[in-house]
């Protein structure tokens, strides 16, 4: 079954997918118990995939066509847009973007492999599920080994994420590594880093001071306000160094409008109750568990933004506990939107670290 869909200036499908029959199902492989706590509190969940939309239209940058498609994955629908052939690219985004985030990326990479960037559970054309409990760590773990699946059969594939995205990839590689070929996290901590920043230093704790608004009933509201004028603010670096323009604002004012869409993304700090300690208690997500139950094991480059004020830059001490084969790379220049503001040189990042042997 086909859909056809419209894209407009703003560079976003104007249509929604069909609507199927069931498709089989295969239950979410269990997570340990201890990694997981924290995994919820900073991560986010591959069986029987069916495709159930493919746009026959798409938007075209460089002379190369985008294709915006669906995929039945985990019990939802998820929207995906993909350039290109080859070996898969995964480009997973964080809150408050969706697949558009990465449209720089899927230009480049689509010349020589099969990039994808979906909208996550929750976000623009993506299914939204009402229950809480379907925004926890297990279930968008789940989605994503699911898509993966459809995409490539389940061969290993390289991933690459920012933010919530990166908690979902750290939390990926920690449970599936034999999936990965190399993993490349840009702006998002390692889920034993920042669970421990957020129990002891004051700085990350002050700055994660915002995900406890998020976790509000009064979220929504402040955000969306004036046509979601405080959304368009968070990407006021990106914007005065001339890389987010009004078309941008209007891409991501349109995906923010999908019905339930705003909420579904906060509905990740909710689920995972994350942010800093309330009251002076210490979260205990981590009690009991060992190092070794955090390790990853994939090749793995960090790409960070050293003026992101959310996101501090001690998350990237000690992270050679937990990642063996570990690679930095430090844009002194750049903010959490590092992505948006040096696409360029983010993408010679990933492509020379992804050419590595």
């Amino acid at each position: 079954m086909t859909d056809t869909f419209t894209f407009g200036a703003v560079g976003t499908p104007g249509g929604r997918g069909p609507s199927d029959g069931p498709v089989p199902e295969i239950s979410p492989v269990d997570l340990p118990a201890g990694p997981l706590r924290t995994l919820a509190m900073w991560g986010a969940t591959i069986a029987a995939c069916l495709l159930l939309g493919t746009a026959s239209t798409g938007s075209a940058q460089g002379g190369r066509t985008m294709q915006d498609e669906y995929a039945s994955v985990n019990g939802i629908r998820l929207h995906y847009v993909r350039q290109g052939a080859g070996r898969l690219i995964l480009f997973l985004h964080g809150f408050p973007e969706f697949w558009y985030a990465w449209k720089d990326q899927l230009a480049e990479f689509g010349q020589d492999h099969l990039a994808v960037a979906p909208d996550l559970r929750g976000f623009n054309l993506s299914d939204k599920p009402s229950a809480l409990e379907d925004y926890r760590a297990a279930a968008i773990i789940e989605d994503i080994r699911q898509l993966a699946h459809h995409l490539n059969g389940g061969g290993p594939f390289t991933l690459v994420a920012h933010d919530w995205g990166g908690a979902i990839a750290w939390a990926f590689a920690i449970r599936y590594p034999e999936l990965l070929d190399k993993l490349v996290i840009i702006n998002a901590p390692h889920p034993a880093v920042f669970s421990d920043l957020l129990n002891h230093d004051s700085a990350q704790q002050r700055a994660s001071q915002y995900m406890l608004f998020f976790r509000s009933s009064q979220a929504e509201s402040v955000l969306s306000a004036d046509h979601y004028a405080p959304l368009l603010r968070f990407f006021e670096a990106p914007r005065k160094a001339g890389r987010f323009s009004s078309t941008d604002d209007a891409a991501y004012t349109e995906a923010w409008s999908q019905p339930g869409a705003l909420t579904g993304g906060l509905n990740y700090y909710r689920a995972s109750r994350i942010g800093p300690p309330v009251g002076g208690a210490r979260d205990s997500a981590s009690t009991g568990v060992s190092a070794e139950d955090y390790q990853v094991r994939v090749p793995t480059l960090v790409v960070w933004g050293m003026k992101d004020d959310a996101l501090l830059p001690q998350n990237l001490s000690g992270l050679e506990r937990y990642v063996a084969n570990l690679t930095i790379e430090r844009v002194a220049e750049g903010t959490h939107w590092v992505v948006h503001e040096f696409p360029d040189r983010v993408n010679r990042l990933i492509r020379d670290f992804i050419a590595r042997p």
